[in-house]
């Protein structure tokens, strides 16, 4: 309880503000940075590969963004699905966004959208029953195989 009740620490409350400052993109999981969002590899997947695609502004909803930010953090996203598409070959994705805590925003104030490379079949009884999520890989090593196709097409 008292994990809970510390106080966050200001990399806590602003994260995704915070890691694009840093410069191991590996260390943070960036993968790319465009003029005015980057696509972030996500810590707590809910599938292996599982993006974020983030503005560096930190704001709460899309209506916030400028047309040009917007416009980015659109081409990001479809730079992101292109990239999984080609390293992973998912039979689909889930892509989208989730707006204030009520709708399942785990930091409502900064902008994200997800990502998420889907297959046939994929949810299994471990998530279904017991929370938990078997990644066929680390998230290091899907960074490195990830990274490796960006930068080939570079």
């Amino acid at each position: 309880m008292e994990y809970v009740k510390q106080e966050k620490t200001p990399a806590e409350r602003h994260p995704f503000v915070d890691l694009p400052k840093m410069d191991d993109d590996r260390a943070t999981l960036i993968l790319s940075r465009e003029k005015h969002s980057f696509i972030i590899m996500n810590r707590y997947p809910y599938n292996a590969g599982h993006l974020l695609i983030l503005p560096y502004r930190e704001v709460p909803d899309l209506e916030d963004l400028s047309d040009e930010e917007l416009l980015c953090f659109t081409k990001t996203t479809l730079k992101a699905k292109r990239l999984l598409q080609k390293a992973l070959k998912p039979n689909g994705f889930n892509i989208g966004i989730n707006l204030g805590e009520a709708a399942g925003a785990g930091i409502p104030k900064h902008l994200h959208q997800h990502v998420v490379p889907r297959w046939s079949g994929d949810t299994n009884f471990m998530p279904v029953l017991g929370s938990t999520r078997v990644l066929p890989q680390s998230l290091e090593a899907m960074w490195d195989h990830l990274k490796s196709l960006l930068n080939s097409e570079e």
